[in-house]
């Protein structure tokens, strides 16, 4: 059972946003994602795709007590004064079905424009769209979606034996992607895909996930916005009340927030 810190101790912001969960998978950081939900108080909560892995359901069941939290805590947040959002992505897309639907106070919407308390327009997509991989071969894009859960499971390994030696959460595969020059032009065309969009509709930036890698950058007069996952890097996108934007990886602010890490 998780602790719970006093309410001044909380993370408090205007905006949250969050991808690439994968529940039913068993990558997927749960507990620290819990952690994360538990400690974050925010006006609008937007789930940013891949929150449920039917992908991986299909294939096998996997469904702890942990993962069920993560859904009972986001329902509590959307019935306690949360806005909250979900744009489903590749991995969820048979949610895309009920564009403009709400389930438990959880809107469902296919995309949509968030405004930032400085008048920004941002669009919100999963992004998985604008994946040339996904798009032309769906068969290629599954075999490479098997080698990544391979390595996926060498990264639960590596941190492991780090626990046990004292060290910290380090990402294997976020740091071979890095390391990949292929990796490496896929995501810029990725970024440079969804900002070309952004600016297509005419709004001021974009926000996304899909390609689990956290970023903030401008693209052609479009501030691109990628809020990470929760297998790999265990980050969040969050929109401070002044409307200033920020990527936190909570991995690192436990480390450097004595009061929040001492009850996780």
């Amino acid at each position: 059972m998780q602790t719970q810190i006093s309410h001044k101790h909380k993370l408090k912001v205007r905006t949250v946003w969050i991808s690439d969960i994968h529940l039913g998978f068993r990558g997927c950081s749960a507990d620290m994602l819990l952690n994360f939900l538990h400690q974050v108080e925010c006006d609008y909560l937007y789930l940013v795709g891949d929150i449920i892995d039917v992908w991986e359901m299909k294939k096998r069941m996997f469904w702890p007590q942990e993962h069920n939290n993560v859904i009972r805590t986001i329902l509590g947040k959307a019935k306690h004064n949360t806005k909250v959002v979900y744009v489903p992505g590749n991995h969820d897309e048979v949610l895309r079905d009920f564009d403009g639907a709400v389930f438990g106070n959880v809107s469902i919407r296919n995309e949509i424009i968030h405004t930032t308390a400085d008048q920004r327009k941002l669009l919100i997509l999963h992004g998985d769209q604008f994946d040339s991989v996904v798009k032309c071969s769906p068969l290629l894009a599954k075999i490479g979606g098997r080698l990544y859960d391979l390595l996926l499971r060498a990264n639960r390994t590596v941190n492991l034996v780090r626990r046990k030696m004292g060290f910290s959460y380090w990402s294997l595969a976020a740091f071979l992607k890095h390391k990949v020059k292929n990796a490496v032009q896929y995501i810029s065309n990725f970024e440079e895909a969804v900002a070309h969009e952004a600016a297509r509709q005419g709004v001021d930036g974009v926000v996304c996930g899909h390609i689990h890698r956290a970023e903030i950058t401008r693209l052609h007069d479009i501030d691109y916005y990628n809020c990470g996952d929760w297998v790999e890097s265990c980050t969040a996108l969050v929109e401070r009340q002044d409307g200033r934007m920020e990527i936190i990886n909570w991995a690192e602010y436990l480390q450097h927030t004595p009061a929040i890490a001492k009850a996780a």
